[in-house]
């Protein structure tokens, strides 16, 4: 095989490995942003819970400064009756006192419901607490373990980087440039096999005179459709 298309096989392959790293290290920050995200999803509901308990105290404290005014108009018209000297007067007293009653059951019966309503979110904002307790070891736990992770591609990262650089430094500079040329738009598939006689980089057929070429190895061959590098895999393999 040509020693520069042997060169340009392995150089698209420490690019593509170069370029896989860009995900990998994603995925593995992506383990962390999932727990975390859970974590923040628990504080927001225990602050959203928090939030509705003050907003429930509030009510009953109107509630409560709305008994005191109904239980002092009561009273009033407790006085008022003493000096009732009509019927028509004492009816309207009645029915005024009737609806304050009315009010202050409604008032008493609110205040029961909040106060329950309450109680029920302080044993959620309870519970949250413990899940936060258990998820806040594992953000920990996942954080060093990532860290590890990444480290360790990065360990790997800096070892292809340099086999890269040994390789690039070998390589002529025109072909390193006619091979930067075609990956400015083919990416990780500037060098690709021939399989079936077709370009695995377009899937199409190539012609017999070029396919030929390509089996014997000895030249930079292109695909006359995309203008790919190609190569036989068995040839490379025996390499």
């Amino acid at each position: 095989m040509n020693k520069y298309l042997k060169q340009l096989i392995e150089l698209a392959e420490i690019d593509k490995e170069i370029d896989d790293f860009g995900p990998k290290i994603e995925a593995v920050k992506k383990e962390l942003q999932t727990v975390v995200k859970k974590q923040d999803d628990l504080i927001a509901k225990k602050e959203n819970y928090i939030n509705e308990k003050k907003e429930d105290e509030l009510k009953i404290r109107q509630y409560e400064l709305h008994i005191e005014e109904l239980s002092e108009k009561l009273k009033e018209i407790g006085k008022k009756s003493a000096a009732v000297k009509s019927e028509k007067e004492m009816k309207a007293l009645q029915l005024e006192e009737d609806i304050a009653k009315e009010q202050l059951d409604h008032a008493n019966e609110e205040i029961e419901r909040l106060q329950k309503a309450i109680e029920t979110k302080e044993e959620l904002i309870e519970k949250i607490e413990e899940e936060l307790k258990e998820i806040s070891k594992i953000v920990e736990e996942t954080k060093e373990k990532i860290e590890q992770k990444l480290n360790e591609l990065e360990e790997k990262r800096k070892e292809v980087y340099a086999k890269r650089e040994k390789l690039v430094s070998k390589i002529n500079q025109k072909i390193l440039e006619f091979y930067y040329k075609v990956r400015k738009w083919a990416g990780n598939t500037t060098v690709v096999p021939v399989k079936k006689q077709a370009c695995y980089g377009c899937y199409m057929r190539i012609n017999d005179k070029t396919y030929a070429s390509v089996i014997k190895s000895e030249d930079i061959v292109t695909c006359p459709h995309c203008g790919r590098i190609l190569y036989i895999e068995d040839a490379a393999q025996e390499s």
